[in-house]
């Protein structure tokens, strides 16, 4: 099964878009609850109502080995019909992007990564290889400074729009998609026009501002979907105290019904 398999039957499944980032912050998790435990409550409260997970790996390898057997013990946990998609952001010279490739893909078995695209083909072409994998290539961040240089007019377009084109090129074996902010609509819009049908992953949804109405309007393909809305920490950290994991079911309960209004009032347009 290809990862576009999966996560359309996982769409079909929880009829939802809404993606969790378990970006787990030990910091924040409430008195007497670890990071691998904190995960399976998430999971837990939230399996039936999104269409994937997405670990940032720098909340676990920052904490060196044992962040990293959290990491797989996460992994393990996810139920198999649900993707993962692994947040890395690797880019590097062919060679190296090879290992970066296989750790993420063979190693630790994520359906999906995001990867850096800034170093040209040869840095991309490793996880391409893997054609029942997924790729989100950089391509309109979320961040304030994304426009230092993403914004750059090179021949006449934006940087990111180049980006986007290139995509379509390198897209052989129909496995890459986009990350594209949901903080930068109007772009979003352009990025959906030069790529109709292309995957699109949003993160900043919630706590960096994004808006879910403008988020479909401008993301959505001609089927109403195309788009994958990672949320985070609005859902991850809904509630300090016990009742965490019940707090997140509740918050993302809530931003997968309201993508799908927004999805229905579209269609209705």
């Amino acid at each position: 099964m290809t990862f576009d398999d999966k996560l359309r039957s996982a769409i079909g499944k929880n009829n939802s878009l809404l993606c969790v980032g378990l970006d787990t912050d030990v910091s924040r998790l409430p008195e007497g609850v670890n990071a691998a435990s904190f995960n399976r409550a998430i999971i837990d409260a939230t399996r039936d109502i999104v269409c994937a997970y997405k670990p940032n790996l720098a909340f676990y390898e920052a904490r060196g080995i044992e962040g990293l057997r959290v990491l797989e013990e996460t992994l393990a946990y996810v139920p198999s019909g649900i993707p993962v998609i692994g947040d890395a952001k690797r880019g590097d010279i062919g060679n190296t992007a090879t290992f970066y490739a296989r750790a993420l893909f063979e190693t630790l078995g994520f359906d999906a990564a995001t990867v850096n695209p800034y170093l040209g083909f040869d840095s991309v072409e490793p996880f391409i290889r893997y054609v029942d994998r997924g790729i989100f290539l950089l391509c309109r961040t979320s961040n304030r400074s994304a426009r230092d240089f993403q914004d750059l007019v090179v021949d006449g377009r934006p940087l990111f729009e180049h980006v986007a084109h290139k995509a379509m090129e390198w897209n052989t074996n129909n496995n890459i998609g986009l990350v594209v902010g949901a903080t930068y609509p109007e772009e979003l819009g352009r990025i959906r026009r030069l790529c109709p049908s292309t995957p699109l992953l949003i993160p900043g949804i919630g706590s960096q501002g994004g808006d879910v109405e403008a988020v479909v309007r401008h993301g959505t393909d001609e089927t109403g979907a195309g788009i994958l809305v990672n949320v985070s920490r609005a859902v991850l950290y809904a509630s300090g105290c016990s009742d965490f994991a019940a707090a997140a079911r509740g918050v993302a309960c809530d931003l997968r019904d309201e993508i799908n209004r927004r999805r229905a009032n579209r269609r209705g347009t």
